[in-house]
Parts: structure tokens; sequence; C-alpha cells
């Protein structure tokens, strides 16, 4: 018999030890992003040394390495303050943008009257709107994080409005025919089916904050990545302009792998979504 064959012995099953699928999918998943990024790490390495390319016009990997390394006194104060306003205006747009979402959903008038203003806002870029926080705020770190919100919230309301319009409505008909009331319905039935599309949202969000943070930085702040940024720029240190990339990445790929994990704790994984009936 192969020995990829069901053995039955004594009435029970056993099956071959080998990888499970969830394995297998894993590192589907996880091998050819992480084996393109090597490779192109070895490739602009290889590249910068051969062609003798100017660190001051694009650092190595390994110069970035060790300028991370040198800098790390400053370097790393400079990135939890980024870290502290990105992760906070991320929060408060979770905070409002999921209610907001629900609001504008439920209310016709409400969506016609603010939806068009979050829309606008979208449309306004960073440096437009960060020199009027700076005279509203001044230097203070609280400026940034009301940036950071207002950017991040977008994308939450959307989804949220999407993820609520594509519930199907016998959810609701079962729900109140049992006896539930609408808010009730609302918030245990139609959220929880809206919520995979929600956590894209936040998902989409998380993508940009830090980066969002370190902008206004740039334009006005007493420290973070984005003032760390302007010194080295302005010092022609490129070694360092990418360390301070660098951890904007290394923080959005935290926040994003936190949503992930919320997401999996709260309502499962994909699979587990799967109506079962729809199959059939």
């Amino acid at each position: 018999m192969d020995q990829r064959d069901v053995v039955v012995t004594s009435g029970s099953v056993s099956e071959p030890s080998s990888p499970s699928l969830a394995s297998r999918l894993k590192l589907n998943v996880w091998a050819p992003p992480t084996l393109t990024i090597i490779a192109l790490l070895v490739i602009w390495q290889v590249w910068v040394t051969a062609a003798q390319v100017p660190a001051t016009l694009l650092a190595s990997p390994a110069s970035i390495v060790r300028a991370i390394g040198r800098s790390w006194s400053t370097l790393w104060p400079a990135t939890l303050i980024t870290a502290g306003e990105g992760f906070a205006g991320f929060v408060i747009a979770a905070a409002l943008g999921i209610p907001l979402g629900v609001l504008l959903f439920r209310c016709k008038a409400a969506n016609a009257a603010l939806f068009p203003l979050l829309a606008a806002a979208q449309t306004l870029p960073i440096i437009a709107i960060a020199p009027l926080f700076l005279i509203w705020f001044g230097f203070e770190p609280v400026g940034k994080v009301i940036i950071v919100a207002i950017f991040a919230i977008f994308a939450i309301v959307v989804q949220t409005i999407r993820g609520l319009d594509r519930v199907p409505h016998f959810y609701d008909d079962v729900a109140l025919t049992c006896g539930a009331t609408r808010t009730w319905t609302l918030w245990h039935v139609d959220l929880r089916v809206a919520a995979p599309q929600i956590f894209g949202g936040l998902r989409i969000s998380a993508a940009y904050v830090f980066a969002t943070a370190a902008t206004a930085e740039y334009l006005g702040a007493r420290r973070g990545l984005g003032i760390f940024i302007q010194a080295a720029y302005n010092s022609f240190r490129t070694p360092l302009i990418f360390a301070a990339a660098f951890m904007i990445i290394a923080m959005t790929g935290v926040l994003m792998l936190l949503v992930h994990i919320a997401e999996k704790l709260l309502i499962g994984s994909a699979q587990d979504n799967i109506d079962p009936d729809a199959e059939e």
C-alpha cells in the first residue's frame, strides 16, 4: 500500500504523518515574499558595490544596517515618538470610524451630510493642512495625532459602510423573527457578518499611519522620525534616511500584524466564516 493511503486498523482511522495543510498554506503565503525580499536585497547590495555608487546617492543594505547601529541612541527615541503618534491616531480613527460608518449606513441624512466632507478631507495634501495644525497646536504631538486620525478614518468608515451594505437581508429577518431588536441585530449580527470588510479598512489605514505621522513631523515638530529624516537630509546622510524609512516599514508591519491577530481572535479565519450552504 502506498504511504499516502489511509490505514484502517481495529475500526480506527490513522493518517500518515505529513505536513498539515495549514502548514503548507502558511509556507506558500510567506515563502514567495520572503525570497523576493532577500533576492532584491542581494541584487541591491551587489549592484551598489560593483557600480561603486556614492553613499550620498544610494546607500547599500549593509551601510543602512551599520547606520542603524551607529545612530540607534537617537533613532530609537525618534521611532518611539512617531510610533506613539501613529498608534494613537490609528486607535482614535478606529474608535470613531466604525461607529461613524454605522451611523452613515443607518441614517441616509447623515450620510448625505457627512460623507462628502470625509471624502473632501482625503483630497487635502498634508502639506496644505499641516501648517494650520502647527499654528493651532504648535510643535506638540497632539497635532500629529489628529492629522493621522483624519487621514486614517476615511478607509475605516467606507469599509464599514460597504460591509454592512453587503450583509444578506435574510440574516436580519431571521434575527427579528426570533424576537431580537434592531439594535441587537445590528451589533450582534450585521457587524459580525461585516467584520471581515471592516478589518480590511483597518488594514488599509494601518498601512500608512506611521508614514503620515512622520510626514507631519517633517513639516513641523520637535522630535520624531520626521525630524530625524530632515536632519539626515540636511547633512546628506542617505543611509540614515533609509534607516528611518526601515523603522517606518517595521512599525507598519507590526501594526498590520496586530490587526491580523485581532481579526483572528475576534472572528476567526476566513475558512471559519465560510457559509457551508454556499458550497452546495
